[in-house]
């Protein structure tokens, strides 16, 4: 059978305790700004996307995992994994590994204002 989707992941969730200052965080570390969407039960900071993509993600106000035990969500970064790592480190997170070399590309793990794990990723050229 070939009715596979077009990708397993569809859309990912990361809880936060303060919109307002994962907000800044996100859009520091990312190099990309978050859109605040009010239209659904919550209200959520979604990251940007290309409609035809199939595949994105939004912050929501809830209760995160113990630090960094929860699913890790990996980020389309802004330039270099390095660059990401540093603005990470500077808005206040914790980069939690080094740079992971794969056939699409490249990330770190990182976690973030409210112990959340993810990763920081770069699409190979």
């Amino acid at each position: 059978m070939t009715d596979l989707p077009h990708t397993a992941v569809v859309w990912a969730e990361i809880p936060v305790t303060d919109m307002d200052r994962a907000q800044v965080f996100y859009a520091e570390v990312t190099g990309y700004p978050l859109k605040l969407e009010t239209d659904g039960p919550n209200p959520m900071l979604a990251f940007g996307y290309q409609p035809d993509a199939g595949t994105s993600g939004h912050l929501y106000p809830g209760k995160p995992a113990a630090t960094g035990t929860g699913a890790t969500v990996h980020l389309a970064v802004r330039g270099t994994v390095e660059e990401a790592m540093d603005r990470c480190t500077k808005a206040g997170g914790t980069v939690a590994s080094p740079v992971i070399t794969i056939p699409p590309g490249r990330f770190a793990y990182a976690i973030d204002l409210d112990g959340n794990s993810i990763g920081l990723f770069q699409p190979a050229a």
